[in-house]
């Protein structure tokens, strides 16, 4: 399918890293979207029903980022991916890329991030 919602910089602050500092003191994290559904219904009928609601799927992505901290941007990623495609039934596919702008590397750099494809 080649209809998609995009959803980009969706950012709060999360726990999450495998290093103590990071589990107390938090930092940013932010995560882009893509949502793949069939847009024709509700372009055709301008039905917000017939599509995906992105304030709900945003508040969703937050809530992910600031809650239970993990150990790997990779989980948080996961996680996002399940809470989306078990509470967004029109979403057959998506892209979820975790941005940590912030990581303690070691060297300058200006974002690291991870990206995953899952399908319904």
């Amino acid at each position: 399918m080649s209809d998609y919602i995009s959803l980009t910089g969706i950012s709060a602050v999360g726990f999450h890293g495998v290093f103590p500092d990071e589990r107390r003191d938090g930092q940013p994290f932010s995560v882009d979207l893509k949502l793949f559904l069939d847009l024709d219904p509700a372009g055709r009928s301008d039905d917000l029903n017939l599509t995906v609601n992105y304030a709900s799927v945003a508040a969703s992505v937050v809530e992910e980022i600031s809650g239970q901290p993990l150990d790997l941007i990779e989980a948080l990623a996961n996680r996002i991916s399940r809470r989306i495609l078990g509470d967004f039934p029109l979403v057959n596919q998506l892209e979820v890329t975790v941005h940590k702008p912030n990581a303690p590397v070691g060297v300058k750099f200006s974002d690291i991030s991870v990206t995953i494809v899952r399908d319904r």
